[in-house]
């Protein structure tokens, strides 16, 4: 098999090369359990370091799937985007030690940029539902606001440095929908907060007609540019009830992801009707969507994806 060797180590150069090189890194006790075994899954870890510009063995060590979502350590996320000449510094700091709501701030610094300064509280935890939390967040609640700010800090400041891919302490925290989780044991850091869940699950929301449906799963979200007129407010809007206001686009993507599962796990309601749901959601935020960033709106999509081509599949079943 021929290989390039290079500061970063061996890589193969063809298809057939890398397909041989991830059997071969499978076979080892070297590598992370979790890949032990499962050269497909090598593979893709591999391929995805390359885009990110990390060598095969770090690319194993540092990425992993998240139901289903291709994840990168915040520690690695910190270290590529240190590495990236656009880079001009990161801060990290708490503000209020010592007091009942301590403050972790993360300041990133991008060459020609205004610095992006991301904060997170106690107080935020809190309403996420993640202080005192079984796990690093009793163990190490200092460590994971830190990283809560980080995560945020570094996915607005540098988007493409990390390639759109989300960390895995972001992804650990999403519900699991029954996907292969291949991630290398680590703690868990979450990044993103989730908001307080919805008081009830709007009924109403489970009426649109099964027309407004005739679409790919990844055009629920779609990509609308932002209008620079808009100015509506970060409140959710639920059909047939009342507006749930939300601090910011954070909260306000976290909000809406929260109904978006309760529409979609209602149980007694046939496949279809939660698909009509869901784009009735859909349609009474169009103007909070396009307020969105565009990796935020990468993220709502793929979330939703997770719901909408299984519902799909049962609601083709449904009509068979």
């Amino acid at each position: 098999m021929q290989v390039v060797q290079s500061n970063q180590g061996f890589a193969p150069v063809t298809l057939d090369e890398a397909m041989r090189f991830s059997d071969m890194l499978a076979k080892s006790q070297m590598v992370p359990k979790a890949y032990q075994g499962k050269p497909e899954d090598v593979l893709v870890a591999v391929q995805w370091g390359r885009e990110l510009g990390l060598a095969p063995l770090q690319a194993l060590q540092n990425i992993a799937c998240i139901n289903g979502k291709p994840s990168v350590y915040g520690d690695a996320a910190m270290a590529l985007v240190q590495a990236s000449p656009v880079c001009e510094n990161i801060e990290e700091y708490f503000e209020g030690e010592g007091s009942p709501n301590p403050v972790a701030v993360c300041v990133a610094h991008r060459r020609g940029r205004t610095p992006v300064t991301v904060k997170f509280s106690v107080e935020d935890a809190k309403r996420a539902g993640l202080w005192g939390k079984t796990g690093p967040w009793q163990a190490y609640p200092k460590r994971m606001m830190q990283m809560r700010a980080r995560g945020f800090a570094l996915r607005d400041a540098f988007p493409d440095v990390l390639k759109g891919l989300i960390t895995v302490e972001e992804a650990q925290d999403y519900p699991s929908s029954g996907e292969k989780d291949i991630t290398p044991p680590r703690p868990s850091n979450p990044l993103d907060a989730l908001a307080p869940p919805a008081t009830s699950t709007p009924t109403e929301v489970l009426q649109t007609p099964p027309e407004l449906l005739d679409q790919q799963p990844e055009e629920v979200v779609e990509v609308v540019e932002p209008s620079e007129a808009t100015e509506t407010a970060w409140d959710l809007q639920i059909p047939g009830g009342e507006p749930r206001p939300c601090e910011n686009a954070g909260s306000w993507v976290a909000a809406y992801l929260e109904l978006v599962g309760k529409v979609a796990k209602a149980g007694k309601a046939s496949a279809q009707a939660r698909l009509d749901g869901l784009q009735k959601l859909r349609n009474s935020n169009t103007e909070p969507l396009k307020k969105l960033s565009v990796e935020q709106r990468m993220e709502l999509t793929a979330a939703l994806a997770k719901f909408v081509t299984p519902l799909k599949e049962m609601a083709a079943a449904e009509k068979n």
